[in-house]
């Protein structure tokens, strides 16, 4: 379980959907029994004492009305297409609850960036941006070969990495059906290897909560 200051105050926690049971039982116990109203993002627990938690539906599971409803939903297996893009380094699966099933990475050489004023910085600039882009032609191509077949299975598509590379990546004509599943969820990944494809995957189906501790008097 991870956690991060919000913007505004609070703080983001990533669960385990397999924890939230069990997370919600002691926020209750610290806090008090909550109140439970449906949101956009899904349910918001509002303690007596002032605290607040928003738990965020999970990419690919439907809306739910209440928290048994919501731990249900969250931890029935799903099957989700992640895309990770940075730079000139893409990967590329699907995820069957906690499995992979489908992965492909490529790597495509990007000259790094060089100091203001080397030799022929211009000519340089122009070369490194038609490296890059061919790279992100690759892993358009590498989207449509591997996850595109699979869209019509698909819960959800997480992506990851840089999100113009991402962007770029989906502005693919063919690929409108998978940037269709896309969720609002952008995951913050090192350079995408396999390693890194498997470690999406618990990002991917985590449960983000938003706490908010009471307002001291």
């Amino acid at each position: 379980m991870s956690s991060r200051p919000a913007a505004g105050g609070g703080r983001w926690v990533e669960v385990d959907p397999g924890r939230v049971a069990r997370w919600v039982e002691g926020f209750a116990d610290r806090h008090g029994p909550p109140t439970t109203t449906v949101q956009g993002y899904g349910l918001l627990l509002a303690a007596p004492d002032g605290a607040t938690v928003e738990l965020h539906t999970p990419p690919g599971a439907p809306a739910t009305s209440d928290v048994p409803d919501f731990v249900t939903a969250a931890t029935t297996p799903r099957r989700i297409g992640l895309l990770l893009a940075r730079k000139g380094a893409v990967a590329v699966g699907v995820a069957a609850g906690a499995e992979l099933v489908v992965s492909k990475v490529d790597t495509r050489y990007v000259q790094g960036r060089t100091a203001a004023g080397g030799w022929s910085q211009q000519r340089f600039a122009r070369r490194r941006h038609n490296q890059a882009k061919a790279a992100l032609g690759d892993a358009a191509e590498l989207a449509v070969r591997l996850l595109l077949p699979e869209v019509s299975s698909l819960d959800a598509l997480v992506c990851g990495g840089d999100r113009r590379a991402v962007d770029t990546v989906l502005a693919d004509r063919r690929l409108a059906p998978l940037a269709a599943l896309r969720a609002d969820r952008l995951l913050d990944v090192p350079e995408p290897r396999r390693a890194v494809l498997v470690d999406a995957i618990a990002g991917a189906r985590a449960v983000r909560v938003l706490v908010r501790d009471p307002v001291p008097s």
